[in-house]
């Protein structure tokens, strides 16, 4: 079992609180010391109350998920011989109205697109397989109830 932790930094600063009308941008603060800018998203809450420069916690989720899905997916193929010389990911996720009219991150779709060198490439097959596996082991995909398609693309040698 491991522990993770995040520290979430606001001060009301400018605006009038009770109105709505203060800042909506904070920071993310790890214990590795790295700070990060946030804000709620712009389509959430209008400029000039968020800031669309700073992460919002709907992008941090996609992101999440993705680079959860990339390191497991990494793992994985390295251990069935496949080199790898990159990964990227346009990964999109999708807010809906649940069934009660609330929105939610209702699916995220992951494209990879991956560049395999060395002397073994996997099959398309075999890289379907490997993306499974990814999506079944990966600690945030089994964390949450939002649908996580993979839509890869990959370069051979």
């Amino acid at each position: 079992m491991s522990e993770h932790k995040a520290k979430i930094l606001w001060t009301h600063s400018t605006g009038d609180f009770l109105k709505g009308t203060y800042s909506r941008e904070h920071a993310w603060a790890f214990d590795g010391g790295m700070t990060v800018p946030a804000s709620s998203s712009p389509a959430a809450v209008r400029i000039p109350f968020s800031n669309p420069a700073n992460i919002d916690p709907e992008e941090a989720f996609v992101a999440s998920l993705s680079s959860c899905h990339m390191l497991t997916y990494l793992f994985i193929a390295s251990r069935k011989g496949f080199e790898i010389s990159s990964y990227e990911d346009e990964a999109v996720g999708l807010m809906t109205k649940n069934d009660r009219g609330i929105l939610w991150v209702s699916s995220v779709v992951l494209h990879p697109r991956i560049t395999y060198s060395g002397v073994k490439t996997p099959t398309s097959e075999e890289e379907d397989q490997m993306h499974h596996a990814a999506h079944e082991q990966c600690f945030i995909a089994n964390s949450v109830k939002t649908d996580v398609r993979v839509e890869s693309t990959s370069d051979g040698n």
